[in-house]
């Protein structure tokens, strides 16, 4: 529920709108002209104002400055005719929410409105996450209050005490290591090595080598002895990342140590006894690997004594303020606060899929800092992806000089383009568009009949 400051001077559109904010279950205070919104400004605060530009005695433009300046935090959506349409995309650019041209549909307006309550309720919970990691265990490294995040790291906490192997499966850019870190450090190996192999980054002839050690001259360039990461993570973990790209004879030696405990360095037929806890992690199915001859069955159930299984950023999407808040305490220098993030940034990341998950917006906000340099975070300092299609380049010169059409040509022209280039990005979902857009489905499909574009209901 928002409450919400309505000017206009003329007497329908004001119970007319008012009815239906109310209907939307916000509380609405009217004025009926620019002094007397001044007035109530005097007297009391507003979650948002929607005011005309043109009233007498005071104008729009004038409540807006002084909301802008006195009251920042509260949102302003002006109300406009076409003759004053440069006076909203001018206080666009100093901050206004959005603009509405007369007439309008009632429900453009409340998509609006509703648009910046849910803007109001992930800047709350911006604010609650704040507040969480203020008091959070540092040593803590998995960030999650999501359900399935919750669960997760109780079973995480169960499986720590064991010695049984662990296989972490979740897509890329999930957090694999930082569980099987999680996991090491609950156990009683705490205390002990945590070493980890990404088996995808060696050839067939040295993952061997690199994992059980060899001796002085068992392959071309092993110039002196050395011990494998096995004997490495002695009395702690080996962490296995990417296990589904082992190779086949890597795979039976590594079954040999989960069944017997012993290694044979390349090279020799000495065997040497090794006290680590394996946990491996993959983002792939393994049972299809198996399916298709790749990987070993009976490897897969050595390995899979427990599993844990880590859901995608898109699963628990209620983490995006904490993790957000998170990363952004981390890559600020000490003492100094983090910077805000601007609304339409905030929009853009909270409607984003993320498909390469915490990795991916972890390296989103790292940039968003850097270019904002320590100002407010910006829609212009997300990458591409996550901010959209970069606006249409800026008009060849031979098309500025080109003859002046008609404005209501120019305009009918834009709206086409526009609706088009809203339906791709909504790949043809007509409903999609029309949130995109911020109108109705109903003055959507108008808008297309108008425009002779396929209008058929999705």
């Amino acid at each position: 529920m928002l409450d919400i400051l309505l000017v206009d001077d003329e007497p329908s559109i004001r119970l007319t709108v008012a009815d239906a904010l109310e209907d939307a279950g916000h509380v609405v205070t009217t004025a009926v002209d620019g002094a007397e919104a001044m007035s109530l400004l005097d007297e009391r605060s507003f979650d948002l104002a929607v005011t005309d530009i043109r009233m007498p005695k005071v104008d729009g433009m004038t409540v807006f400055r002084r909301l802008r300046k006195e009251r920042p935090q509260t949102g302003v959506i002006l109300m406009t005719a076409y003759a004053t349409v440069t006076d909203a995309v001018a206080a666009l650019k100093e901050g206004a929410l959005d603009y509405l041209t007369k007439p309008f549909d009632l429900e453009e307006l409340r998509l609006r409105v509703e648009r910046f309550h849910d803007r109001r309720k992930l800047e709350a919970e911006l604010d609650a996450a704040r507040s969480e990691l203020a008091n959070r265990d540092p040593s803590s490294i998995i960030v999650g209050r999501a359900p399935n995040m919750v669960r997760l790291l109780d079973l995480v906490e169960t499986i720590a005490d064991s010695d049984a192997p662990v296989l972490i499966t979740g897509e890329s850019g999930t957090g694999k290591e930082l569980v099987a870190k999680t996991v090491h450090r609950l156990s009683t190996r705490g205390t002990g090595p945590f070493v980890a192999v990404n088996c995808a980054a060696f050839p067939e002839t040295l993952l061997e080598a690199e994992l059980f050690g060899h001796e002085r001259g068992a392959f071309t360039g092993a110039v002196k002895a050395r011990d494998g990461r096995f004997m490495a993570a002695k009395g702690g973990t080996l962490f296995l990342d990417e296990i589904a790209e082992i190779p086949p004879m890597a795979q039976a030696k590594l079954l040999r140590v989960l069944q017997e405990g012993v290694i044979e360095p390349l090279g020799t037929n000495n065997q040497v006894e090794v006290d680590v806890r394996v946990v491996s992690a993959t983002h792939r199915h393994l049972k299809d690997r198996i399916r298709d001859g790749l990987f070993r069955e009976d490897l897969y159930y050595r390995l899979n004594v427990l599993d844990v299984a880590i859901p995608p950023l898109r699963d628990r999407r209620s983490d995006l303020p904490l993790l957000v808040e998170y990363f952004l305490r981390r890559l600020v220098k000490p003492g100094r606060e983090p910077p805000s993030i601007a609304p339409r940034a905030w929009a853009a990341i909270s409607e984003y899929a993320f498909p390469g998950n915490v990795r991916e917006l972890e390296h989103a906000i790292q940039r968003a800092v850097v270019l904002s340099r320590g100002q407010e975070i910006d829609l212009d300092h997300l990458p591409e992806d996550i901010r959209g299609p970069a606006e249409a380049a800026a008009p060849r010169s031979d098309q500025e000089q080109a003859p002046l059409r008609p404005l209501s040509t120019a305009i009918k022209e834009f709206e086409h383009q526009y609706l088009m280039r809203a339906l791709n990005a909504a790949h043809g979902k007509k409903a999609k568009a029309a949130e995109l857009l911020g109108i109705s489905r109903k003055n959507l499909w108008e808008k297309l009949r108008s425009h002779e574009i396929d209008h058929r209901p999705d």
